[in-house]
């Protein structure tokens, strides 16, 4: 009995190990096109993108672009696509397991800074070991536990690159906000030079006049 127990608590400890997930999360920056893969080993799966345009490479750039983003899967497909966002996310079930494709275009002028998540997981345990009446609950409990903890993670990322880009934006327009009213001062002080300038040369030519 002893030596069953043992051999259940390996056999659950085996199971729990596919649970943690695949993922890939970089920052990178694009001139005009960028592609990255990833491997899907299982079709089924769940596979889960998300991306934000962090900033342009000159704070005078504020127009709204966006990137397009193309998803293919290992034959060559289109699966998914994202045309000018400046940021999205979604999710798509694979049909066909391998390599996936995601592939960036940029059609602004500018450099851009993007931050890139992707996320897929496959709880391969009931494809390995056959179902426990004992294991069951616990599973499901673990598969709950799992998917609730790697959904914050994905939201956690997605959030912060989004407080990244709003605080870069914020910032970019209060450099804006400043060079502004330095050029507004700027051009108050010249045009009052130019007015004294004038009034000057004007009351010249009237104590001209008056002398004659």
């Amino acid at each position: 009995m002893e030596g069953l127990s043992w051999k259940r608590v390996c056999v659950l400890v085996l199971c729990i190990i596919p649970f943690f997930r695949s993922a890939a999360g970089i920052r990178f920056v694009i001139d005009r096109e960028e592609c990255f893969s990833h491997n899907v080993d299982y079709e089924g799966d769940t596979l889960h993108v998300s991306f934000v345009v962090i900033k342009a490479d000159t704070p005078w750039h504020y127009s709204e672009d966006g990137v397009d983003l193309v998803v293919k899967d290992s034959s060559g497909a289109q699966v998914r696509d994202s045309r000018d966002k400046t940021s999205d996310k979604f999710d798509f079930i694979v049909q066909k397991r391998g390599v996936h494709r995601f592939c960036f275009t940029n059609k602004s002028p500018y450099h851009e800074t993007i931050d890139f998540d992707v996320h897929v997981g496959h709880y391969s345990y009931f494809d390995q070991h056959a179902k426990d009446e004992h294991f069951a609950p616990l599973f499901e409990q673990i598969a709950k536990l799992d998917e609730a903890l790697y959904n914050i993670q994905f939201e956690q990322h997605w959030l912060e690159a989004q407080t990244d880009r709003q605080a870069i934006l914020n910032e970019n327009m209060s450099r804006r906000a400043i060079h502004k009213a330095l050029f507004e001062s700027a051009a108050l002080i010249a045009a009052s030079v130019i007015q004294v300038y004038l009034l000057r040369r004007l009351f010249e030519r009237k104590l001209g006049s008056s002398r004659v």
